[in-house]
């Protein structure tokens, strides 16, 4: 089966000491892209490194993360316009909102989601969305921006809110959380249509079961995938398919 990790930070240390041999298993699989998103321009260097060593497989994008964004976020956004501007990158994020761990900057994070949207238009990419604590208020920032093109990474919201989210043209990002006994993600699983759904680990974070608590990887990519099939009543190819279609179309390679 073919299988595209649409979200991993496999550049941070968790990863130093064991990178290729995590990219191996990752290739025995099945998977056959990892797309990185950036966090701030502390990560830059070491995204762009893995980059450089697995052209082709390990794909960069180039965003800002909600929890980075301070009262000087618009000199972050100054580095990531430029960076945009040399081209290679597959998507404007990770970027997005989030509430869960601080509250002080929530002015400054609206500002950075549409700052960062209007690059995303400039350059016809896909925006790959955090939204912790705040999936209501993202999809309101989402309407005002009128843009339509992109994913609602690590979904764990309801059937409603993930009716309106693809309703507005975005794709779901489906990771660990789905196989978590008390995740909740069954109804959306079994409500939401196929054709909505792309594959993430969230790597290092959020290891599917057997692995919750432990380091996350793409290659527990297929656990995700047994997990939505079992819930859709449909086979682990026909997943794979479709969810490798999504993610080729989400990021314009088909």
């Amino acid at each position: 089966m073919k299988l595209i990790e649409t979200h991993a930070h496999i550049y941070l240390k968790e990863f130093q000491h064991d990178l290729s041999e995590m990219i191996d298993r990752a290739k025995e699989a099945g998977v056959e892209a990892i797309y990185m998103p950036n966090v701030d321009h502390t990560t830059i260097d070491d995204m762009l490194r893995v980059a450089d060593d697995y052209p082709g497989y390990c794909i960069p994008m180039m965003g800002l993360h909600p929890c980075s964004v301070t009262k000087d976020f618009e000199k972050d956004l100054y580095e990531v316009e430029e960076w945009l501007a040399k081209g290679g990158f597959a998507a404007v994020g990770e970027m997005g909102t989030d509430l869960y761990w601080d509250k002080t900057y929530w002015k400054e994070q609206q500002e950075a989601f549409v700052i960062q949207t209007n690059l995303a238009k400039e350059y016809g990419l896909p925006i790959v969305i955090h939204c912790r604590e705040t999936i209501d208020e993202t999809i309101e920032l989402v309407k005002s921006t009128g843009y339509r093109n992109g994913v609602f990474h690590c979904f764990t919201g309801n059937v409603g809110q993930a009716k309106e989210i693809t309703g507005l043209g975005y794709k779901l990002g489906m990771g660990g959380v789905t196989t978590f006994k008390n995740g909740g993600m069954e109804p959306v699983l079994k409500e939401a249509n196929l054709d909505c759904f792309v594959l993430e680990t969230d790597s290092p974070y959020l290891a599917p079961v057997p692995f919750r608590g432990k380091r996350n990887e793409p290659s527990y990519l297929p656990l995700v995938l047994r997990k939505i099939a079992l819930e859709k009543g449909t086979t682990e190819e026909e997943v794979s398919r479709t969810t490798t279609e999504n993610a080729l179309k989400l990021f314009n390679n088909v």
